[in-house]
């Protein structure tokens, strides 16, 4: 316990000595504005910067193509592709055509796709390292992974046991580059302050500017992104 919350008189002085006190507004709550990262009220706001990210790198959404869960992406970006699998790890998804954990080596053919795009996945792997290596092994010479992962992100109440990690792009850079060539691998931050407040906080996209959400600030990524190549 600090010294002020010992002492409730001096923590009244002090508060009356704040010039600029914060007008915290609907924010002042101890409870999510939205319990679903926003989606109920209209767009992720992590969803938006990796709209922005796929829709930049769409050219490289081409021939055989990989994604989690569904092809929900690959569908909006994929104008090029030629075949669409689906990875898994739950088997009674009636969409996946591999059935894997990215923690096990070997859990995707190699050198096969033309393009994989994981979005916000790693951070429930075990074993991150593997999955980089195993994610490289499956891209075709010429390849690319899209990759996305959370930064600055609550965690779901339905996950609290089984998401494991958050990263920085330093972070992520030394990831990849342990697998790809570093002169393959680009990543980037995504966010700044108030994005990263009003996510945690459930708020949408549509409810902040565009401006607003366009500025980046590289101490407060939302979203990590990567394009990575395989030579």
């Amino acid at each position: 316990m600090t010294r002020d919350a010992r002492d409730p008189e001096r923590w009244r002085r002090l508060r009356r000595r704040l010039r600029r006190p914060v007008r915290f507004g609907t924010l002042r709550r101890t409870s999510p504005i939205s319990d679903h990262w926003g989606r109920d009220r209209g767009t992720p706001i992590d969803r938006w910067y990796i709209d922005r990210f796929l829709g930049a790198n769409q050219a490289d959404v081409r021939g055989r193509a990989l994604e989690v869960r569904d092809a929900g992406y690959l569908t909006r970006f994929g104008g090029a592709v030629s075949s669409i699998d689906i990875l898994d790890v739950d088997p009674a998804n009636p969409q996946a055509t591999i059935v894997a954990d990215l923690s096990a080596p070997g859990a995707l053919p190699d050198a096969r796709f033309d393009v994989i795009v994981l979005t916000q996945v790693l951070q429930y792997v075990a074993d991150v390292p593997v999955a980089i290596a195993t994610l490289h092994a499956a891209l075709a010479p010429g390849g690319t992974l899209l990759l996305t992962v959370p930064g600055i992100s609550r965690i779901g109440r339905s996950d609290l046991e089984v998401d494991l990690w958050r990263f920085t792009p330093a972070g992520m850079a030394r990831l990849l580059h342990a697998t790809f060539d570093p002169a393959d691998v680009e990543v980037a931050g995504h966010g700044n302050v108030l994005a990263a407040t009003a996510f945690v906080a459930g708020v949408a996209a549509e409810e902040l500017q565009e401006r607003e959400l366009e500025v980046h600030d590289p101490a407060f990524p939302v979203v990590v992104t990567v394009r990575a190549v395989r030579r």
